[in-house]
């Protein structure tokens, strides 16, 4: 699914913090009569000021609901407002009903949360809170919201899944791009659970979001980052990871190319040289994996062809092109890309014999790096391996996709959202993509746009927020699986 995103939602700073006096909340089916209970100290301003009556909402929807003792709890949202209340029906006199709100994708409730507590008096079929603000933009916090309630008689509590409302999120490709910033730590400058190199993939799926949507509202993310975290550890984000390395270089890079920023430039330079000093002639030449090790990872030696090439195109800088065909060189004869066409994971210096696990971010880092490299040479022969590569992964009954043409990847059998194996497939989209792009008639589109419908249908909650598997909902969800679904939603936009 292709069209172009024009309506362009911006998270704005409230120029003044305009207290709302709280105002009676009102049942569903008949005038309202008790007040509502005391405002949360914490009161967000945005369009409007938390505790806002539903009666002058410009819109309904209903999100989700859940039961509890026979009653029904439903969450509302007013799209046009960003706010949302909660609702409970077939309610009974002194049932209890109030909003959560999450700053942090629901895995915690901000606030001290039970917004707008209210009890149902008698006499009525429905009751409902007032409106609460779904994001606290003075703040930069990208929220949900869910409805709890508690039934009087039987004393039990239950919840509605966290939803928000659609601003920031008109589309499939904004929406996934506001979860994945729910989880973006702005004091610490990365995502929440992320790792350090996972936070270099989601903050690229990031910079490429702002791309595609032209939706800017997380432009401060790439500021923020790199302000908090350049001067961590060696400084410049450098590690002793030549793949943790690589992986933050290409997030500057794009996030040069966005902002046209230079220190983002300059860092990407700081990170290919010391990427450079990984390199051995052993097994005839190519990056090592950790310093102290003997291991050449095929993900490191593709980051390496990857950021030189795409350095050689920004710079001009011939260092740079020598390296990237250097590493395609060496590499191209290690035997890595197997008889099948599928990339292995790397081979060891005591024997140099590829080998390990096919995964998907080794086809899609090289479809990246060759398809770069081609660009750069006008050598067609680099994107031809590259393609040969995409055709061996995307076939139907290939190690990667399935028979009814579904993207699996190995980690979705032991890995969960927080692990590293839940960003791989983030490194396939962006380089099928990239690889698609570039070629006429854009053979890997109709492939694409079969993962995006998948997991879009199959694979998210009530949040836009996307589980480890993307043909159905198999593990909870977390950075590196909205990384990797944001990586796939931009890839189809």
């Amino acid at each position: 699914m292709r069209a172009s995103s024009w309506y362009i939602p911006v998270l704005v700073t409230a120029a003044t913090l305009l207290l709302a006096r709280p105002v009676a909340a009102q049942p569903t089916t008949s005038p309202p009569t008790p007040a509502a209970a005391p405002v949360a100290a914490a009161v967000i301003c945005n369009l409007h000021c938390d505790a806002r009556d539903p009666a002058a909402a410009t819109g309904d929807r209903t999100s989700v609901s859940a039961g509890v003792s026979g009653r029904t709890l439903v969450l509302h949202l007013s799209d046009g407002d960003a706010m949302g209340w909660a609702a409970i029906n077939q309610v009974r006199p002194g049932d209890e009903v109030w909003l959560d709100r999450s700053f942090d994708g629901g895995s915690s409730w901000a606030d001290g949360s039970r917004l707008g507590l209210t009890a149902a008096p008698g006499g009525v079929g429905g009751w409902r809170t007032l409106m609460y603000n779904n994001d606290d933009w003075a703040k930069l916090g990208v929220g949900a919201l869910r409805a709890c309630g508690r039934a009087v008689d039987t004393g039990a509590v239950a919840c509605t899944e966290w939803a928000r409302t659609k601003w920031n999120a008109a589309n499939r490709t904004e929406a996934a791009a506001t979860a994945m910033m729910a989880l973006y730590d702005n004091g610490a400058g990365n995502f929440r659970g992320g790792g350090w190199w996972g936070s270099a993939v989601a903050l690229s799926a990031v910079i490429r979001n702002i791309e595609v949507t032209r939706m800017p509202s997380y432009r401060y993310a790439i500021s923020t980052t790199y302000d908090r975290n350049v001067g961590a550890g060696r400084g410049q984000f450098r590690n002793e990871f030549s793949d943790d390395t690589g992986w933050w270089a290409m997030a500057w890079l794009d996030a040069y190319d966005l902002t046209g920023d230079r220190r983002y430039l300059d860092t990407a330079r700081i990170a290919a040289d010391h990427m450079h000093t990984f390199w051995t002639g052993a097994c005839g030449g190519g990056i090592r994996w950790r310093e102290g090790g003997t291991y050449k990872a095929a993900i490191s030696n593709s980051l390496y062809i990857q950021v030189n090439a795409t350095l050689a195109g920004r710079t001009g800088n011939a260092t740079y092109r020598t390296r990237a065909t250097t590493g395609w060189s060496w590499f191209a004869g290690t035997g890595l890309i197997g008889g099948d066409g599928l990339v292995r994971d790397g081979l060891d210096e005591s024997n140099c014999a590829p080998g390990g696990t096919v995964f998907s971010y080794n086809q899609g880092v090289l479809m990246s790096g060759l398809t770069e490299l081609t660009a750069l040479t006008g050598n067609a022969s680099h994107r031809d391996r590259a393609r040969q590569v995409a055709d061996a992964t995307t076939r139907p009954g290939s190690a990667l996709t399935d028979s009814g043409g579904i993207l699996h990847d190995p980690p979705e059998g032991w890995d969960d959202c927080f692990k590293d194996g839940a960003y791989f497939k983030a490194g396939l989209m962006r380089g099928l993509s990239e690889l698609d792009a570039a070629l006429s008639g854009h053979p890997y589109a109709t492939y694409l746009d079969r993962q995006g419908d998948t997991a879009f249908s199959r694979s998210r909650n009530a949040f836009d927020q996307y589980s480890l598997s993307w043909s159905a909902w198999t593990k909870p969800s977390g950075p590196g699986c909205q990384a990797s679904a944001l990586a796939l939603m931009n890839a189809t936009h």
